[in-house]
């Protein structure tokens, strides 16, 4: 068969399916004709009518064809009942569509899982990974060490005491993964041992400018007065070291190159006829504090009494 052959059987098909769709626009007509042997004829003359008034000559045979071929349903889609078959041949078919809105979901989840891994979940491993060395190693180590240190600054019993209640603090702290409060036991073992270290000497002001004495009146009994040497804690090489003082007046802490210690009124005035003498205060040491010890050994009378503000 040749190309020719081939192209004329292919359009006779195509008439012959374009007759059926032709004859179900109308099914009443076809119900009524074909139904009847004598108006099959007249069907069939119709057809040819139709075809020509649109410039196209259908043979006979096709247009019989055509008639036959609704009568036995040719060119008729029939569903497949559904089944298990049909429904993943659909699946199949749209797979385009719901592989997409699956892809979009993936990806949300992946995205929603990498938040978690990287924002969440690792950092929070590493928190708690730094937290039991900080816990388990560093602090304990640390808390040993200092212990060490302190006992090797002083053999005084009691200055040792002191400092094991915030060493055995600080392990309690840590055994109890009390971290907040095992560092807070830490510096605390840290700046007793630093104070043990310290050796300096408590001298009385005496730069220009400056006050090296004031007395004051007290709130709570306006009829005396309360008399005060203004003070700095020197280091050997001349360095002012801070100190943290408790200011009586107001019961705050603070911490303070200079601040007053309260004295008799003998001392007081002994100390302001030196420097009314010649300017000068011959004596300025009132107290030092040496190595190994906590607090430093006043040699005038003090009963503790300071200000930190005048």
């Amino acid at each position: 068969m040749n190309a020719s052959t081939q192209d004329h059987g292919l359009d006779d098909v195509m008439i012959a399916m374009d007759i059926v769709d032709t004859l179900r626009h109308d099914q009443r007509i076809v119900d009524r004709e074909l139904n009847d042997e004598g108006r099959r004829a007249e069907l069939i003359e119709r057809l040819r009518e139709i075809y020509r008034s649109q410039g196209i000559d259908v043979p006979d045979s096709v247009l019989e064809e055509g008639v036959r071929a609704l009568e036995e349903d040719r060119f008729v889609y029939d569903p497949p009942k559904d089944s298990w078959a049909t429904y993943f041949a659909r699946l199949y078919v749209t797979r385009n569509d719901w592989l997409r809105y699956i892809a979009y979901a993936l990806a949300a989840l992946i995205a929603i899982w990498l938040f978690w891994l990287f924002v969440v979940e690792t950092p929070r491993a590493n928190r708690e990974e730094a937290q039991r060395i900080e816990l388990n190693q560093r602090i304990p180590e640390s808390l040993n060490r200092m212990m060490d240190e302190v006992r090797s600054e002083t053999s005084q019993a009691d200055l040792i005491q002191s400092a094991e209640k915030l060493y055995q603090d600080g392990l309690n702290a840590a055994s109890s993964r009390e971290l907040d409060l095992a560092i807070e036991k830490e510096k605390g073992l840290k700046a007793y041992l630093d104070n043990l270290r310290q050796t300096y000497e408590i001298r009385i002001v005496v730069e220009t400018g400056k006050q090296s004495g004031i007395w004051r009146i007290p709130d709570v009994n306006r009829g005396t007065r309360n008399y005060y040497l203004i003070v700095e804690a020197v280091s050997g090489d001349g360095k002012i070291i801070p100190q943290n003082i408790t200011n009586e007046e107001t019961g705050s802490r603070e911490e303070v190159k200079s601040w007053g210690v309260r004295v008799p009124k003998s001392v007081f005035d002994r100390v302001r006829q030196d420097k009314q003498d010649d300017g000068i205060i011959q004596d300025r040491t009132l107290a030092r504090k040496s190595r190994g010890q906590e607090k430093p050994v006043w040699n005038i009378p003090f009963d503790g009494g300071t200000i930190t503000r005048w």
